[in-house]
């Protein structure tokens, strides 16, 4: 049996930067990552349509945790030990430099995701840290003072463990043997599937939107993208992120009400288009998308409201100009399923946050048990919240893992 002092269980993003640091911070440490596939950070390669989105350029921690449906209370001290400007000093100093778009988010200056899988090869390799692919844990028992690991290949041997696994079933099944809760796992990030004739033809137009879930409590706003399959975007995926558990409870089967005029009501935007009528009244309302709509978009929602092509602003009557402002802003779509968004699959569910120490990230159960990313019933809405979640656990267990 091989002994290590440390072994990380997870070749992603949150077991390498954990790896790293723990034997930045003791340099004796004889640290192995194994990994159950053929290759590592294969979620980092495909992050952010290959750019890799690292963080998000948010610096308070009150206002970071905000972006984490599960998990919000659990950061916030963890954000005040390691956090955004915390992530791109760490970077800086392993040669990455990184930069921040409109949106906030934040990629390396190269644009390409293998930077940053560079950087951690490059880093492990320096460190002399040992990797091992395919190998598929089997088992995981603590005997004595060590933990024993059995793969599909090998058994190993180590004083502390830690958990950077993501959403895998097979691994939280070996934690319940262990004594640890799991909250099952639900998708987090997804797009509504919508077939309705008012966006069936606009794939690719994209607008500022605000979305409600009719019958509960959620909504939100930002860009939303029409899909060949419905609808998708940052205001969506906020949406599907803070409503994960009630629409998998209800089998993704939903209406939601979109205002495409966020700001506005159907009473300010009724006296608005009757302005229009008198201002444009020979005009064909068709030909000319108003409050700065997409066109293609304009011309739908005219004729949802039952009012012909070559209707001209004078000819509307009050039932059709109240039918506009309705579907300008109080506009009814049924959702009818989800579909993954692109390939980063994220999920709500994990270990029970209330048995982790979050100071270490161990676990409060067990001794020299540690956990990183997404293995934790923790996930964020998209835009580099998930990466910074990994850094931060990563960075604190390495800390804790090295202090002992």
């Amino acid at each position: 049996m091989k002994h290590y002092d440390i072994i990380i269980i997870g070749g992603g993003a949150a077991g390498f930067f954990t790896a790293i640091n723990a034997a930045e911070m003791d340099s004796h440490a004889k640290i192995l990552i194994l990994e159950r596939g053929k290759d590592v950070l294969t979620k980092v390669r495909i992050s952010g349509g290959g750019r890799c989105n690292v963080t998000h350029a948010e610096f308070i921690p009150q206002d970071l945790v905000k972006n984490y449906p599960r998990g919000e209370k659990e950061l916030r001290g963890p954000f005040h030990s390691f956090m955004t400007s915390d992530t791109i000093s760490w970077f800086e100093q392993h040669g990455i430099e990184l930069k921040i778009e409109d949106d906030g988010r934040m990629f390396p200056v190269s644009d390409s995701s293998e930077s940053i899988i560079n950087c951690f090869l490059q880093a492990t390799e320096k460190l002399k840290i040992d990797t091992l692919k395919n190998q598929s844990v089997q088992n995981i028992e603590q005997v004595d003072a060590n933990w024993n690991i059995s793969t599909n290949k090998d058994q190993f041997s180590a004083e502390k463990i830690l958990l950077a696994t993501g959403s895998n079933p097979k691994v939280w099944k070996l934690l319940e043997k262990l004594g640890h809760s799991i909250e099952n796992a639900v998708p987090s990030l997804f797009t509504f599937n919508i077939k309705d004739s008012r966006i069936k033809d606009l794939p690719g137009v994209s607008t500022y939107t605000e979305i409600k879930i009719i019958g509960q409590k959620l909504e939100s706003e930002g860009p939303t993208l029409i899909t060949h399959w419905g609808l998708s975007g940052p205001g969506i995926l906020k949406l599907s992120a803070w409503g994960a558990r009630k629409l998998h409870d209800v089998d993704y089967k939903f209406n939601i009400q979109v205002n495409w005029l966020p700001g506005h009501t159907s009473e300010s935007i009724l006296e608005e288009l009757k302005e229009l009528k008198i201002e444009h009244s020979k005009q064909q309302i068709s030909k000319y998308a108003q409050f700065e709509l997409p066109k293609r978009l304009w011309q739908q929602l005219v004729k949802a409201a039952t009012i012909a092509e070559d209707t001209i602003w004078a000819d509307l009557n009050k039932t059709q100009l109240q039918a506009l402002s309705l579907q300008l802003t109080e506009a009814v779509f049924k959702v009818d399923g989800k579909s993954t968004f692109k390939e980063e699959f994220v999920t709500a569910g994990g270990v029970n946050l209330k048995e982790v120490n979050f100071k270490t990230f161990e676990s409060k159960l067990l001794k020299n048990l540690y956990f990183a990313g997404e293995v934790l019933n923790i996930d964020a809405i998209t835009g580099g919240f998930n990466f910074q979640n990994a850094w931060t656990g990563g960075y604190l267990a390495a800390q804790g893992m090295s202090s002992k």
